[in-house]
């Protein structure tokens, strides 16, 4: 079995005023192997999907001389903009931010956008929501096979949406891409109180990485790791026993603060100790 696997970290983990470079550094000094860029629901950050080729450029070279790569993208903005919405008009708005992330990627080497598992967070959502949310994606996976660019559903939180990777396996089947799989989100699954190892399982073969946090039934976000209900070791037991190999993503918010830095250290360090407990990787690939 290979000794070693990607690690990243979530990009709202790190400090927040300072450049590129000193963050994707921070993250190396660490020891993370990758930085998941975010493009949320804020102006700022869906700015950058329509950056010029030279603004790309400048953060590409601070990619190659941090040696930190942003593997992936979580795009997180669909909340907002709804794949699964009643409304064209915010459907077309999530169809361009989507053909925008891809091009946005492939110019700086993001090989996975994360979609959002929500068909239509903030509006009423019906029966249509998640055929319209399907019916959005079968246009939008074209354009990431172009590019190259992988798509990868997140199991989320709350009700409607992609809750388990049982349900994401029905969308993976019915829009039958090789461009389109599974990015689960394993504390998501644990606050919904499904058995981890048992999804895991179910997507056997389906899943292009992984979302890691703790959580508690209600609390899907912010809960310190090892106080919540996340089953660490048989996750990662059960994603060795799938001979799975793709990037593991330490999520966490940090919100700018001053020992940010020694709070995700601390977390790689416990997270890498579960891998280790669970046989995802060996003590040689520290």
């Amino acid at each position: 079995m290979p000794t070693a696997l990607p690690l990243g970290i979530y990009e709202k983990a790190l400090p927040l005023d300072i450049d590129w470079y000193e963050r994707l550094d921070l993250a190396r000094q660490v020891g993370f192997d990758f930085v998941e860029l975010s493009c949320d629901e804020s102006a700022e950050r869906q700015a950058r999907l329509d950056w010029t080729k030279a603004e790309r450029r400048r953060l590409r070279d601070a990619t190659d001389k941090s040696g930190v790569p942003l593997m992936t993208m979580c795009l997180s903005a669909h909340r907002a903009l709804a794949l699964g919405s009643a409304d064209p008009v915010t459907r077309r708005k999530g169809l361009d931010l989507l053909q925008k992330a891809i091009d946005f990627s492939l110019d700086l080497g993001v090989r996975i956008i994360q979609i959002a598992g929500y068909y239509d967070y903030y509006g009423a959502s019906d029966a249509g929501s998640e055929r319209r949310y399907l019916e959005s994606l079968a246009q939008g996976i074209p354009w990431a096979s172009e590019a190259g660019v992988m798509l990868g559903v997140e199991t989320m939180e709350g009700a409607n949406v992609v809750d388990s990777i049982s349900r994401a396996m029905r969308h993976v089947e019915a829009l039958n891409s090789p461009w389109f799989q599974i990015y689960p989100d394993i504390g998501n699954l644990a606050a919904h109180g499904f058995d981890v190892g048992d999804e895991l399982g179910i997507g056997q073969g389906h899943i292009i990485g992984v979302h890691v946090k703790d959580s508690r039934p209600g609390e899907p976000r912010r809960v310190p790791f090892g106080e919540g209900v996340v089953p660490f070791v048989a996750a990662f037991r059960k994603l060795a026993e799938l001979g799975f190999r793709g990037p593991v993503l330490i999520e966490m918010w940090n919100d700018n603060r001053p020992d940010s830095m020694e709070l995700i250290a601390a977390a790689r360090q416990w997270v890498v100790g579960k891998m280790l407990e669970g046989g995802l990787i060996d003590d040689t690939a520290l």
